[in-house]
């Protein structure tokens, strides 16, 4: 998963595979001793920054030896953790990770709902890269009650941290109109921006696009998702349309399909596809 998604927190990592957050860092802290993680804290201008952990050198030998490759074909490096540590994409990386960990540690909470399937962006390169190269693309499942039937959204995820000129977020969706069009599949396209006023911004510049396009859309904010992304935040790309929930959206839409391509390629492994199995229930400390 590390490798796999570049670059991940301790709360991060916490979330997906360990029933605390103390227990985690015990467990991260040896891993980092035996060069199986490498790991940083960034500056940041208030307050501390978590522990950033990236693939060390055990690690990438380890995961070389597992899935049968050369180290160089792994696409490691020795420099990788500087690279990103340094990458001006970082923090579009880790929000990225942070919204996708909290909808795959939701079960933990409330079992029946989360994350059947999660792709990262690299995954989705190998896969789609001719066409597009959605941030993630990921299975939203839920069981409202056990009188209903399951509702599944597929969704690609374009996280936009307002660095892009809002004519270059237009332009993606010329690709996935594309995509849908080329491979008869519909999954959603969810939108999401650091603050309310880029969604603001962003629902008014491509509102007419999508409509045009057939695309089925819907935006959201940190400042609305916080630690919930699967919350009433979610707005569709329609006049006057209202916030409502991921399982909602499942069902606001009909034809949505799942994405076509999703065979495992060459590079994946049992190491990067599921998302993990999470713990025992417990109090996050």
């Amino acid at each position: 998963m590390v490798h796999e998604h570049r670059v991940l927190t301790a709360p991060q990592i916490a979330r997906l595979a360990f029933s605390t957050l103390r227990s985690a860092q015990r467990r991260l802290r040896t891993l980092h001793q035996h060069a199986v993680l490498d790991s940083f804290r960034p500056l940041v201008q208030t307050g501390s920054a978590p522990e950033h952990y990236t693939l060390g050198p055990a690690g990438a030998a380890l995961l070389a030896a597992h899935t049968g490759c050369e180290l160089p074909h792994l696409g490691w490096r020795p420099t990788a953790t500087g690279r990103i540590a340094y990458s001006p994409s970082l923090g579009h990386d880790v929000g990225v990770n942070e919204l996708l960990t909290h909808l795959a540690a939701r079960p933990r909470h409330h079992p029946g709902s989360g994350l059947t399937l999660w792709l990262s962006e690299r995954s989705c390169a190998r896969r789609w890269d001719d066409m597009i190269r959605p941030d993630a693309y990921a299975h939203w499942h839920d069981l409202p009650s056990t009188t209903e039937s399951p509702h599944q959204l597929p969704f690609f995820l374009e996280y936009d941290t307002g660095t892009q000129p809002l004519a270059r977020v237009e332009a993606k969706l010329d690709g996935y109109a594309a995509f849908a069009t080329s491979t008869g599949t519909h999954p959603v396209l969810l939108i999401h921006t650091r603050t309310a006023s880029r969604d603001r911004s962003i629902r008014h510049r491509l509102a007419q696009p999508a409509r045009d396009l057939g695309l089925r859309v819907a935006t959201s904010s940190l400042d609305f998702t916080t630690d919930t992304p699967w919350g009433p935040w979610w707005a569709p790309l329609e006049p006057a349309a209202r916030r409502t929930t991921l399982t909602a959206l499942a069902t606001h839409w009909t034809g949505l399909t799942s994405a076509a391509g999703l065979e495992p390629t060459d590079a994946d492994t049992a190491l990067t596809l599921p998302v993990p199995p999470l713990p025992p229930t417990a109090q996050t400390s």
